[in-house]
Parts: structure tokens; sequence; C-alpha cells
């Protein structure tokens, strides 16, 4: 059936789970894809966070809720999407956004920060994905999972930025939407990934002020870093019946930064 272009981006009655969904970048994308007509649960680590970005959402008409849940955590995983799935019924769009970064030279960079940003940058799209997959988006022949990546894993750093496992974690994100795109492609399920660039946010604030604002415009293309809507668009994408010919690819959203470093 031909769809005019408003219905092929409508959410309306959808589900969404967007982890890291309290503010910055997730908050972002839980503001798009409930303004599409989506129901949303957020979740991030801190309840006194969720509790203010969702009555933010629901001050402008946006049906929201939020479980508080450390992603980096498997018991919490598993108790997020049981209460998720328990209040919503099901789930149709999973948003993998909930990130951690570290700052050190690679050759004093501590093994456990390493393995804080895998667990929750890799191990925990995983596992979450694994569980929605398994529990609501396999059973019902349908779904569409975002994965948060980062131009960072496109390739290296510039020589003054020392976040190996930043980037390694985001590279394997890259990978990971792929083979699982490939995989559960039978199941109707589209697994596709966002690489934001430089957008203002806890993660990049400290970047932010000591490169300067305007040394990093600088660097772009268009001149800019993102603001609160450049991925607003390509998450309805991702996520409503207009994306649905589309798996296993990820987009940078950077002003045109990873074209001119070889990303």
């Amino acid at each position: 059936m031909n769809k005019n272009i408003q219905q092929l981006f409508d959410l309306t009655g959808k589900t969404a789970l967007v982890t890291g969904g309290s503010r910055g970048l997730g908050l972002q994308m839980a503001r798009a894809l409930g303004e599409a007509g989506a129901r949303l649960m957020l979740s991030s680590r801190k309840a006194s966070d969720l509790e203010e970005a969702v009555a933010d959402l629901q001050a402008a008409g946006i049906d929201a809720r939020w479980v508080a849940a450390d992603c980096a955590q498997e018991a919490d995983i598993h108790r997020l999407a049981d209460e998720t799935l328990q209040r919503l019924g099901h789930v149709d769009i999973l948003v993998n956004n909930a990130g951690a970064s570290w700052g050190a030279p690679a050759e004093d960079h501590p093994t456990e920060a390493w393995d804080k940003v895998m667990n929750l940058n890799v191990r925990g799209y995983f596992l979450l994905s694994q569980v929605i997959g398994k529990n609501s988006m396999i059973p019902r022949q349908s779904g569409r999972i975002i994965n948060l990546a980062s131009i960072a894993g496109l390739g290296g750093n510039p020589p003054q930025m020392t976040t190996i496992a930043y980037n390694t974690s985001k590279g394997a994100v890259i990978n990971f939407t792929k083979a699982l795109a490939a995989e559960w492609g039978k199941y109707n399920i589209n697994v596709n990934a966002i690489c934001p660039g430089f957008f203002p946010s806890k993660m990049t604030k400290g970047i932010l002020e000591n490169w300067g604002v305007d040394s990093i415009k600088s660097h772009a293309p268009l001149g800019r870093i993102g603001d609160e809507n450049d991925l607003k668009g390509l998450t309805v994408l991702y996520a409503s019946e207009a994306g649905k010919h589309i798996t296993g690819q990820w987009l940078a959203v950077d002003g045109g930064v990873s074209c001119v470093r070889g990303g």
C-alpha cells in the first residue's frame, strides 16, 4: 500500500526503550520518538535525572515513564527488560545509548577503566539487545534496534586525545550492529547505528572546554557542532516504516568531520 510521507514516519502505537535517556543525546532521541507518536520508557542510573526528563516530556504531551538501571550490570539489564515489558507490553524500538568514556594515555590506561567502558558500551548493548530480542522482538517478528556509536569508532584519534577504550568500544558497536543485522534480518528486525560527532554533553564537556568550541567547529566542513535537534531526523528514520529497508548501516552526524579525517 502506498503511504504518504507523514504516514511513513508516524510512530503512533509504537513503544520505545531508550537507555541513557535522561539527558543529552539519549533524551534528544527519546523526544524525537515521542514527538513522532511512540510511548517511551527511559532508563539511566539516576532516578532524579529520569524524573526531571520524564516530567519535561510529559509536559510536551509525550507518553513517557522511567526505570532506573545500570546497563553495565547484567542483573539491572534483566530487571530493566522485565519491567519495561511488563509496563509497555512489548518493545518495538530499542535505543542502546548508555555509554561511558575514560581519558588516559594508552600506556597508563587502568585495566578497570577499560573494563568499565567495555562493559557498558559493548557488553551492555549486547545483553539488552539479546533479552529484548528474545522476549519481545523475535516472537513478534518485528523490531528496530538503534545503537549509538561515534565517529570515534571510525578511525584513530587526533594525537592529543587519549580515549583508546572509548574508540575501541565504538568501533565494536559498528561491527556489532552489522553482525546483529545480518543475523536477525530473518526476524524482520532492523539494526542500525548512529555515529555522532561533537555535541554538547556531559561526556564532551571537558574536550569542548580544553579545545575550545570554535577550534572544534573549524575542523568541520559545516563549521558547527551538533545541537538539540540534529539526531532527531535520523532516529525517526531508523525507527519508522520510512527506514524499513535499511539495516546493518551506520551514518555519521558530525557536520562532515569524518569525511575530512578519513572516517
